[in-house]
């Protein structure tokens, strides 16, 4: 009996957890900026700049880049990790991300696949922070003066 309690319990709170998580349009997407959501919207066409920056467009054909307020942006180095968009041509899609707002103007980054089944972003290192960092020296990567030697005195000296 409890095994049937505990089975019914784990199932409504993932149905719990799974409404928590509602998929928004492109349009209210905006409204959600700078935060992680899921985003359900139709793919119309897959469109490939010349540096190898892809675009899944979700706007309607007759509607003007101008009207277009909304993309998702897939980074050619991330190619491997994403893998091929075409089998999302013409498929309603959800895919999570952080919307990124430019004015009136949104954006997901769609850096892995995974982002396609409710998964995060690729997690990016930030390159500032990195700067000097090596394993092999054992260097931390900031600059921290509380760890360099000879700069301070400890108050706790013992005495002789």
């Amino acid at each position: 009996m409890r095994t049937i309690a505990l089975y019914t319990m784990l199932f409504c709170n993932a149905a719990v957890m799974t409404a928590a998580r509602p998929c928004y349009s492109p349009d209210q997407a905006l409204s959600h900026a700078n935060k992680d959501v899921c985003v359900s919207a139709h793919v119309y066409d897959i469109v490939q700049l010349a540096d190898g920056t892809r675009f899944l467009d979700i706007c309607k054909p007759e509607m003007t880049d101008e009207q277009c307020h909304f993309t998702v942006v897939s980074k050619k180095s991330d190619r491997k990790d994403v893998g091929d968009l075409e089998q999302y041509r013409q498929q309603d899609i959800q895919i999570r991300g952080i919307v990124h707002a430019y004015g009136d103007q949104g954006e997901i980054i769609l850096s892995h696949a995974r982002q396609f089944h409710g998964g995060a972003e690729k997690f990016v290192p930030n390159p500032a922070l990195l700067h000097g960092f090596s394993a092999e020296n054992s260097r931390t990567a900031f600059n921290d003066p509380a760890l360099k030697g000879g700069h301070h005195h400890s108050v706790f000296k013992t005495a002789q």
